[in-house]
């Protein structure tokens, strides 16, 4: 699933209250001297993307911090793990200029690397093709991403070649204000549009898995708006739009209504959950199967403003061969079981 970073995962937080004998100074100056290994220029980029926050309110660089002013700054945070190395890795690339890259992200692509995926990353990929990405020293591991997407979700993602951009982008998507659609088939008949609540977290039994909880001191809170879009009688085509980006958030939060991602291993969808006892429905969905062997999830559109033009970037992708295969089995399906 196409998830921004967690708030605590995709901005690190330092909160410093200005002394009483503070002299007046520009923001930038003061956080100079307060933060370790910071440059000026990284500070003002922040700033410039409103992520330098007084007194609760977004600030430029020239702003003037006063005593008793509280001072806040959001910044991507992902510790240094390991070493990155640049790969040729096939990235399709639906739109790149100086500032971004939007690319199709295809299944068993992993995002950034992680314990057990340490090469044959999108940001391997990403590395070899930019040659030079923006990082910092809190956001080593995953140089130019302010989001990402499950190893076997396909679609859209955006990726920043500057450092303000990486910044700009980032608050985008802390404020929720980037536009992302989703197509997801489902499991069930789902016959009307929706909106899923409820808080999510880590597993307590399965730390791969995410859980909904009912109890509001577990998990985070999280909200996913659907709109039925084709109806196959045993599966549901629907486009989700998150109003929260949490870890797993589509897919664990339709498993938690019954209605799990068609061949979500993870979260119940690899099996048959709605339809008939026959040998040859079941043979027909495992042929699904073996043509989709993965969650059928899709990030299909994306937009944003660009960091640097301030344009309103908008892009659509097809769904992938293996989603639109089973779509148009399911079509015919139902037109088969109609005629009898």
């Amino acid at each position: 699933m196409d998830t921004p970073l967690d708030k605590d995962q995709l901005f690190e937080h330092f909160t410093i209250t200005v002394d009483k004998g503070q002299e007046i100074l520009r923001v930038d100056k003061f956080l100079m001297n307060k933060l370790e290994k910071t440059s000026r220029n990284k500070i003002q980029n922040a700033a410039r993307a409103g992520c330098v926050v007084v007194n609760k309110k977004a600030v430029k660089p020239n702003y003037k911090i006063k005593p008793g002013d509280t001072v806040k700054v959001l910044l991507p945070n992902e510790p240094r793990t390991l070493e990155l190395i640049a790969e040729d890795i096939p990235l399709d690339i639906v739109y790149e200029d100086d500032t971004v890259i939007v690319v199709n992200k295809q299944a068993g692509l992993v995002v950034h690397p992680g314990h057990g995926n340490y090469t044959g990353t999108l940001v391997n990929g990403l590395i070899y093709h930019f040659k030079n990405l923006p990082q910092n020293k809190d956001f080593d591991s995953r140089p130019g991403l302010v989001h990402r997407l499950d190893k076997l979700t396909t679609g859209l993602m955006v990726a920043a070649k500057t450092e303000y951009a990486m910044s700009h982008l980032a608050k985008q998507f802390f404020d929720r204000t980037v536009n992302r659609r989703y197509y997801a088939l489902v499991w069930g008949d789902l016959s009307e549009d929706g909106t899923i609540e409820g808080n999510i977290g880590r597993n307590l039994k399965n730390r791969k898995k995410m859980h909904v909880f009912t109890d509001e001191d577990y998990g985070k809170h999280s909200v996913t708006h659907y709109t039925v879009l084709k109806r196959f009688g045993y599966v549901t085509l629907v486009e989700c739009k998150l109003e929260t980006g949490r870890t797993h958030q589509i897919r664990v939060h339709f498993s938690y209504i019954k209605h799990p991602l068609f061949g979500d291993a993870l979260y119940g969808g690899d099996k048959i959950v709605k339809g008939t006892v026959f040998t040859k429905y079941k043979q027909y969905i495992d042929n699904c199967f073996k043509i989709i062997p993965r969650q059928a999830l899709h990030a299909k559109t994306l937009g944003f403003i660009h960091p640097e033009t301030n344009e309103d970037m908008h892009f659509n992708s097809d769904l992938p061969n293996d989603m639109q295969t089973v779509l148009d089995k399911w079509e015919h399906y139902i037109q088969y079981r109609n005629v009898k």
